[in-house]
């Protein structure tokens, strides 16, 4: 094919047999384009398997142990495929070789609690984002005063060191007037601070807060979240029928409630 292509381009004696040729060979290659794109839905409902590649070294997305492989996205993937009229089939990897084994065709997606990168859009989309990983603020469960950032004015604010929270607060603190920045080193020991009274509000991830929030009902999170960092589904950019029909899923999923208990499950409301 390679050398058929050469001569086509090398043939300026005969413009329109090249031309013509070249329109042929742009046609098939859009048609075997348009083929890829719908069969990989097709074979996925064939084999009636649904092949899920993650990492399972990330609680409570993903926990494998003896008694098998459990989390959140494993819940999410389950409840997709059943509305799908499939199965999950989970297939473990590092983090690092995730995508690789999504461009090889070892799984048809990835469910991993993995953040939206533009740069990976070239060959890979992304669904509708499932989770918010992004930056919460946590007050006591009496406090009516401050209901976003803006209303931290003369207040102490325990964030993580070095985390995008500590981060995040650093600019509100040029916006805000006298609000002081607390940091510690991690987020439990920031939310711990709050709890014993030591500041008036705290900055932490998501997955933190939520976590925490679970075990300690003297606390409550501000619904409007700080940041966004949203977790998605990946799949091969060719894959566009799979796409469609996983993002129907997920919508269904959201809008019976479902993706609420999922995520209320693992990380808490």
């Amino acid at each position: 094919m390679l050398s058929r292509i050469m001569r086509l381009r090398t043939n300026f004696r005969q413009p329109s047999i090249v031309c013509h040729s070249a329109m042929i060979l742009i046609l098939w290659l859009s048609l075997a384009g348009c083929q890829v794109n719908s069969g990989r839905w097709e074979r996925i409902k064939e084999s009636g398997t649904l092949r899920v590649g993650l990492d399972p070294t990330y609680p409570p997305f993903e926990i494998a142990d003896e008694s098998g492989i459990s989390g959140l996205d494993v819940d999410l993937a389950d409840a997709l495929a059943a509305e799908l009229g499939i199965n999950a089939e989970f297939v473990y990897f590092g983090y690092d070789g995730l995508y690789d084994a999504l461009a090889t065709k070892q799984v048809d997606v990835l469910i991993s609690a993995l953040v939206i990168m533009p740069e990976k859009r070239r060959d890979f989309d992304y669904s509708e984002p499932y989770f918010n990983a992004g930056e919460i603020l946590i007050v006591s469960n009496t406090e009516e005063l401050i209901r976003n950032m803006a209303d931290l004015a003369n207040h102490r604010l325990a964030v993580e060191l070095g985390a995008l929270g500590h981060v995040e607060a650093i600019q509100w603190a040029k916006k805000v007037e006298d609000l002081q920045v607390v940091p510690f080193p991690g987020a439990t020991e920031a939310l711990d601070a709050l709890s014993a009274g030591e500041t008036d509000a705290a900055l932490v991830d998501s997955i933190s807060g939520r976590l925490y929030l679970k075990e300690n009902p003297q606390l409550k999170r501000i619904p409007e979240p700080v940041t966004v960092e949203p977790y998605a589904i990946v799949v091969r950019i060719e894959d566009e029928r799979l796409l469609v029909e996983l993002n129907e899923a997920l919508r269904r999923l959201k809008a019976n409630g479902q993706l609420d208990k999922i995520v209320a499950r693992w990380i808490g409301s």
